[in-house]
Parts: C-alpha cells; structure tokens; sequence
C-alpha cells in the first residue's frame, strides 16, 4: 500500500500540477496587484469608477443586489484580459522567437526517369510509367 502511495506521488503529472498551484497561487498576486493598482485606477481615470454595486432591484420587499454581480463579471473580464495580453500574448510569440514550426515534408518528389513531380508514396510515375522505389 505505501509502495502504491509512493508511486503515486512520485509520478510526473502530480508534481506538475503542485507546481502549477503553487506558481498560480504566488500569480495570483501580481495579477490582482497590476489590476487593482494600475488598471482600475486607469479605468477609472478615463470612464469613472468600474464600480456598479449601486445598482439595486426591489422584488416583493427583497433586494436584487444585481450591479454586484455586473461589477464581479466587469472585473472577471478585467483580470481575464490582463492575464492575455500580459501573459498569454508574450509567452506565444517567445515560443515561436525560439521554437519555430517544424518544416512539412515535401509532398512531392522528382521521378528518376523523366524529372516529373510525383507524389511521395507512389509506386509509379504517372507521366512515364516507370517504377520509382
């Protein structure tokens, strides 16, 4: 049982994913820092406060706090945006800086006889029937 217990946590994707939570735990506070303290401010500056908690609905004596919810989508949408074009964005196009994509086999190659294209898997050329390995 404890050699069932060992292989389980010594296997790689369990270690990948508690990195993973610990990196997006300690992430978490630079992207909550970088929205609150430099874009709602901006926001702020340029279409007021991104606050809409003031709106409220009455509904039989109940109130219906529904601009507290419009302003949780508004910073979900915020913070989802900064995560892209901070995050996503840059770390796309440093893989492709220095991974870049694999180069496709020809599909096509030369026939020894008359120098036709023929495709890669055939067997014969079909402008002179000669036999191509």
């Amino acid at each position: 049982m404890l050699k069932g217990f060992r292989d389980f946590i010594l296997r790689g994707n369990v270690m990948d994913l508690a990195v993973a939570v610990i990196i997006g735990g300690a992430f978490t506070a630079i992207v909550t820092s970088l929205t609150a303290n430099i874009i709602n401010p901006l926001l702020g500056a340029l279409i007021g406060k991104p606050n809409f908690d003031y709106l409220v609905g009455n509904f039989h004596g109940g109130e219906i706090k529904y601009g507290t919810f419009l302003t949780a989508v508004f910073n979900f949408l915020i913070i989802a945006a900064v995560v892209f074009f901070f995050l996503v964005l840059p770390t796309q196009h440093l893989l492709k800086k220095f991974n870049p994509p694999a180069a496709e086999p020809p599909a096509t190659k030369a026939c020894p006889q008359c120098l036709g294209d023929i495709p890669v898997a055939a067997t014969r050329c079909k402008f002179c029937t000669q036999l191509v390995a």
